[in-house]
């Protein structure tokens, strides 16, 4: 028998802008899907920099989002939309919103939503759109990487990383990293990095430059000084894509490489972007990647996993960069 959906719902917001403290759990009307929505009962929600930067007060939610941080999460659907017809109630599904994850309900748009992988926990899924949706738009659609080219992420043990080196690999690519200890580094070439650099005894430019000769795209979250390094690295034709400037967006940057080399530096950010958008990297991911995982052969990395209310403590461990892979909040 389905169970009745209450009125209102434990959530959590950001009292204030600040530190993980600023998290607090406090009750919410549930909300009630839209147009092309579906309200989906949340088991676990992943935790994400973004969320880090919205609960700082640097990263507002787009207009008519959800105030309540989260950006990803798993659950079961609950009640459908006007005009669904995609998805059924009792359905086991993960999804990307643009708020609302932090939460034991939650609407998504049902385009945004994929089914979960077989063999795959709801804490598993959770830990799925934000990386994988990011990683698919920056380096396959906007990167253009394809098999047998020479691909650097830096931030290899992230999130983000540890899928953009499954993913790189698994369609052929060789995969070079940055991590910040031999332990992180060790645990990407596992996942399929060809050489995982640490950051801090190596200079990546030149093991890379070595081992490879260069790059031809590299996918970066940290800027700063490491944008006239990437752009050193690069061989002709060679692309930059940004996805976040965890060292800082400013940096002095000799443009005549750029010229010469005929590069192509880019960036983006998801959460602004519009469903069809969305749905269109969701179509992509379910088509060529959804098989990969049901096989096993590409799989998310969760590190640590906290109940809900605990979403401070999350944070904190999020911003200590001690993890390896996702932080996940259980439901």
């Amino acid at each position: 028998m389905a169970q009745a959906i209450p009125q209102t719902m434990t959530a959590i917001e950001i009292a204030k802008p600040g530190g993980p403290e600023a998290l607090k759990p406090a009750s919410r009307p549930v909300p009630q899907p839209g147009r092309g929505e579906v309200l989906i009962r949340v088991a676990a929600a992943g935790v994400n920099r973004p969320d880090v930067l919205q609960r700082k007060g640097g990263y507002p939610p787009p207009p008519g989002a959800s105030d309540i941080p989260g950006l990803e999460l798993a659950g079961e659907v609950v009640a459908l939309g006007e005009g669904v017809e995609t998805w059924r109630a009792g359905d086991r599904v993960c999804a990307l919103v643009t708020g609302g994850g932090y939460a034991e309900y939650a609407v998504a748009p049902a385009a945004q939503c994929l089914p979960v992988p077989q063999g795959l926990s709801m804490v598993e899924a959770a830990a799925l759109p934000e990386t994988f949706f990011t990683v698919w738009s920056n380096v396959f659609d906007r990167g253009g990487l394809k098999a047998g080219e020479r691909f650097l992420v830096h931030g290899g043990s992230s999130g983000i990383g540890t899928v953009a080196i499954q993913l790189a690999s698994r369609f052929g690519a060789r995969v070079f990293t940055t991590a910040g200890s031999d332990e992180k580094c060790r645990a990407c070439e596992e996942l399929g990095a060809e050489r995982a650099i640490n950051y801090r005894e190596d200079d990546f430019v030149s093991v890379v430059k070595e081992a490879a000769g260069g790059c031809d795209l590299i996918l970066d979250m940290v800027g700063g000084d490491y944008i006239p390094r990437d752009v050193s690295l690069l061989s002709p034709d060679g692309r930059l894509v940004f996805i976040a400037f965890l060292g800082g967006p400013k940096v002095e940057l000799n443009f005549s490489q750029v010229m010469v080399k005929r590069l192509t530096i880019t960036g983006s950010t998801l959460r602004a972007r519009d469903v069809p958008f969305k749905a269109a990297i969701a179509a992509n991911l379910q088509a060529r990647v959804w098989p990969l995982i049901e096989a096993g052969q590409v799989k998310p990395i969760v590190n640590r996993t906290f109940p809900l209310a605990e979403a401070a403590q999350a944070h904190a461990l999020m911003e200590s960069s001690a993890h390896i892979g996702k932080i996940v909040l259980t439901v």
